[in-house]
């Protein structure tokens, strides 16, 4: 990477970054904020000092979700939850999340990102307070939803600043950060959660994270200096509407039918009739908004759109069966919260491993749809495997098979994003990760809902069928398919029937989600390969003048400081034409 001296530099469009004199600089500019000049990259220090602080606010928000996750069964049982309520607790955020990251990352192409991460933490801390005063699952799941919209912003607003400094060929050298603070994150919460649940009350998994989310919002605002282009903030509010009523209809549409009323139904034809028109309405406005929440184009490049289809998958797949793992491990094993999240370890390994190794590779190689292909083939093969669990599946087999499923997530989350953002400019990188971004956790809401209810009317099936071998008459929940999920309220005889239903209900869903994976591996295997450029934006050669530097597909172009006059040498002239039949091919010319 090169390294920014003490000269000043100038960018000029056509010609690259010339060094100015020191003492003439060019005079201060409007459009920008400090930090580096434009085209000059940051040095290796200054990207570190810069993720600091990003990788801060996420980790506390990851923690903070990843400790509730194990306690989740113990703060529903104590609120007097039920099946449906647990998967809602879920839900509320996971749509939240989902309906508010478009936004979020379209308003970052707009405002500045720094200002923008810095709310989005703390309406994230806002809703966790408010989480821990709950009194009743409604309040809880309220307060679930403002975590859910700041987890939104964090999770769109931090790959697109990453994505905004860093080009694509070394990117890969940094996800490795990213994946270790997830790692850290992911398997700490569950164990530091079933340490809070059985040494206090459940309310200090909302709580702990607040001294750490005043620690990343000071160092967010020490090291994290960004060169931002200023833009009137013309933000498609219709569009954001729209958007946010007709998912949030067809989801919550997706969450009641089959339990709340019939599949063949007036509110069945009614919700999904209304979200549908909302979403045509949204298709319409964002064809004729100069700045739209999701950009169109954006979504007909070839890579972006089989990478939505895949992020999609992934979602089910990632979110929808890995919420359920928690339960399986407490509520059909009979293990303590602190147990169930060290169970989950392997999981959280394999994808630390995923992430790490692939990123590495990435960078040294320049090749990423590889990473993909294996990533989804190793999915489908750990959830096809993870489906075959009962009550009394050994619990070393249990984790060789969510370690398989994590090393493929590794391999696939954060790469899908970086083959989305090699494909745009820079002024839409935050609508096209956050896009990405937003769809993989729509499938995700999508996932816990569809199989929530799968696993809950299974539940229900099983629990109906164990009591009636023991001669026990229940109503049509069958004892808890619907019921409180307390288990250890119950007597030692139901307790074990109702334990063996849950267990023996769990391999389904995983089944389930992984013929959504099969759909992960056709999108990703039909991706094509574009080479990674080496420039944090996109450009289009002009006409006349020496065309801008890109990576050659599969060498390894290291970053160095462009020549102040001349024209390129000849790989550079070859790496910029590959650049440039791409931009032809789609993606359009940088605005």
């Amino acid at each position: 990477m090169s390294v920014v001296t003490g000269t000043s530099t100038t960018a000029d469009p056509d010609r690259g970054t010339a060094p100015t004199p020191p003492g003439r600089g060019p005079a201060a500019s409007p459009a920008t904020t400090a930090g580096p000049p434009p085209g000059t990259e940051m040095t290796h220090r200054q990207v570190l000092e810069v993720l600091a602080g990003l990788l801060s606010g996420l980790f506390t928000a990851l923690l903070s979700t990843t400790i509730v996750a194990t306690a989740l069964p113990t703060i529903i049982g104590d609120l007097g939850g039920t099946q449906t309520a647990y998967t809602w607790v879920v839900t509320a955020a996971l749509l939240a999340n989902a309906v508010s990251t478009p936004l979020w990352g379209k308003l970052a192409d707009l405002v500045s990102k720094k200002l923008l991460v810095q709310v989005s933490l703390v309406v994230f801390v806002l809703g966790s307070v408010v989480a821990a005063a709950s009194q009743d699952v409604t309040q809880l799941i309220a307060a679930r939803v403002v975590q859910g919209i700041g987890m939104g912003g964090l999770t769109a607003l931090v790959v697109a600043i990453i994505g905004s400094v860093i080009p694509p060929r070394q990117r890969g050298r940094y996800s490795g950060y990213m994946g270790a603070v997830m790692a850290v994150a992911m398997s700490g919460g569950p164990i530091v959660g079933g340490l809070v649940v059985g040494v206090a009350s459940w309310r200090w998994t909302f709580l702990a994270c607040v001294p750490l989310a005043v620690v990343a919002l000071v160092l967010i605002q020490r090291t994290l200096v960004l060169v931002e282009e200023k833009r009137r903030p013309r933000v498609d509010w219709l569009g954001a509407l729209l958007l946010t009523t007709g998912v949030s209809t067809l989801l919550i549409w997706v969450s009641f039918v089959g339990d709340s009323f019939a599949w063949v139904s007036w509110q069945t034809g009614a919700m999904v009739g209304g979200g549908l028109l909302l979403c045509v309405a949204l298709v319409l406005v964002e064809q004729r908004h100069p700045e739209p929440i999701i950009p169109l184009e954006v979504l007909k490049e070839r890579t972006t759109a089989l990478a939505v289809v895949a992020s999609i998958a992934v979602g089910i797949g990632l979110f929808g069966s890995s919420v359920f793992l928690g339960q399986y491990f407490q509520t059909a094993r009979g293990y303590s919260a602190l147990d169930a999240g060290l169970l989950t370890l392997p999981s959280v390994v394999g994808s630390l491993v995923g992430t790490i190794v692939s990123g590495r590779l990435i960078t040294r190689y320049g090749r990423w749809k590889r990473f993909l292909v294996a990533g989804a083939v190793l999915m489908v093969v750990g959830l096809g495997a993870t489906g075959t669990i009962d009550h009394l599946t050994p619990l070393w087999h249990v984790g060789v098979f969510i370690a398989i499923t994590g090393l493929g997530t590794g391999c696939l989350m954060q790469n899908l994003v970086l083959a989305v953002q090699n494909t745009v400019p820079l002024r839409q990188i935050g609508a096209a990760s956050s896009s990405v971004a937003f769809f993989r956790t729509l499938g995700g809401t999508v996932g816990v809902s569809v199989l929530g209810s799968v696993l809950a009317s299974r539940v229900a099936t099983l629990t109906t069928q164990g009591f009636a071998d023991a001669g026990v008459v229940t109503g049509s929940d069958g004892g808890n398919g619907g019921g409180s999920l307390d288990v250890g309220a119950l007597p030692g005889p139901a307790q074990e029937v109702v334990r063996a239903a849950y267990g023996d209900a769990t391999g389904l869903i995983f089944v389930i989600a992984a013929v959504f994976a099969l759909l992960t591996l056709l999108a990703v295997s039909l991706v094509r390969e574009v080479p990674l450029r080496t420039t944090v934006d996109v450009q289009a050669p002009a006409e006349g003048a020496a065309a801008p530097l890109t990576a050659a597909e599969g060498a390894a172009v290291p970053a160095t400081d462009a020549p102040a006059t001349g024209a390129p040498a000849a790989d550079e002239r070859a790496a910029a034409l590959a650049g440039a039949r791409h931009l032809r091919g789609g993606t359009g010319s940088a605005g």
